[in-house]
């Protein structure tokens, strides 16, 4: 029997369960924690070798090869070399030049003043490794960003004396960074943690942002997303009831409208390229504005990075429904994630090439 481990925000499991249910029915529920869930899958190599999962809730997912526990690093280190010579094959092994060491997450980002990441018991774990993992004549990197197609080791910290490992191919984005978060920290002059949203909203839509391009963010207050669009050399417009951070009002290039986007005329978005919305709204009303933007005939707005926020679980249901409103709007690209830096909400990105 094979298996396959997934990473998530803790409180989106029952959301990824669902959502793996529906996409993957093939899949059964196995294990869970706080942020780390694993499925059971069918026992054929073609189903390990060309498997592919689609989900917006799993942050990281790789085939699982087992766990090991012990009540000292020592003792889990040496089952952790058994464990991967047993499982997989010396060519596989010298194929494996990175492992990403990382802990779940066990509160909800921002909360606690827990941020997801590398921290440092993974990083400390990592350096106890790193002295096992020779492949070949070269050490394997920890917590190194690999080349598309590269195997990765995975070692999930899932409880003190727990470690679950696995192995994943990178990709490209996400499935490079050590458990699917992003290698940023929040500088200390960004005014909030929507900073971070935003800067890993960047990073993962891959969205050819450029200096001297026009941004209008909606539901701007306090500007941290904004630091971040103008710290890429964008012109940038917030649209918000509420105060900007007067750090935002000193920038040249940034311009505060206060008031409500859907009352503003047309004619402030007809040279704006992309729009991000981080709206304190539901789904549904938050797309009711942008689609009364997008679809007006002075508008040509390239690309959208929109934050859908969840008042209730249940609202992840309606995903595939947000996704085909949007392309309703000549937005033919539309995919969905939960950022590592999100909350109790999503991100999704929308282009029209």
């Amino acid at each position: 029997m094979s298996f396959v481990f997934t990473v998530c925000q803790a409180g989106a499991e029952a959301a990824l369960k669902n959502e793996i249910s529906r996409r993957h029915p093939e899949l059964r529920f196995a294990f869970s924690r706080p942020g780390f869930v694993t499925f059971k899958t069918p026992d054929t190599r073609g189903f390990i070798e060309n498997f592919q999962l689609k989900s917006v809730f799993a942050r990281m997912w790789g085939h699982s090869i087992g766990k090991v526990v012990g009540a000292d690093s020592a003792t889990m280190v040496r089952q952790y070399v058994d464990l991967l010579a047993a499982k997989l094959s010396a060519e596989q092994l010298a194929g494996c030049r990175h492992v990403h060491v990382w802990e779940r997450d066990r509160y909800v980002p921002g909360s606690r003043g827990f941020e997801p990441g590398v921290s440092v018991l993974a990083t400390e774990i990592g350096r106890i490794l790193e002295p096992e993992n020779d492949a070949g004549n070269a050490a394997r990197g920890v917590n190194t960003i690999p080349e598309p197609e590269e195997h990765v080791i995975d070692c999930v910290l899932v409880e003190p004396g727990e470690w679950w490992i696995g192995w994943h191919v990178a990709d490209q984005g996400p499935s490079c960074w050590p458990g699917g978060t992003p290698q940023i920290e929040l500088p200390t002059e960004a005014v909030s943690r929507t900073w971070l949203k935003m800067v890993e909203g960047l990073m993962w839509s891959g969205f050819p942002v450029k200096a001297g391009d026009t941004v209008v963010e909606i539901g701007s207050s306090p500007g941290g997303s904004c630091q971040a669009l103008l710290g890429l050399g964008l012109k940038v417009t917030g649209i918000d009831p509420a105060e900007m951070d007067e750090a935002l009002t000193k920038e040249p290039n940034f311009t505060h409208i206060r008031g409500r986007a859907k009352e503003q005329p047309r004619r402030i978005f007809s040279n704006v390229r992309w729009l991000a919305s981080d709206a304190s709204a539901v789904p549904n009303y938050a797309l009711d504005t942008i689609e009364a933007i997008v679809t007006h005939s002075s508008v040509n707005i390239e690309g959208l990075l929109l934050t859908l926020k969840f008042t209730d679980w249940k609202l992840a249901d309606e995903i595939p429904l947000y996704h085909k409103r949007i392309r309703s709007w000549g937005f033919q690209k539309v995919r969905s994630r939960q950022l590592a830096f999100n909350r109790r909400e999503i991100c999704v990105a929308a282009t029209k090439d």
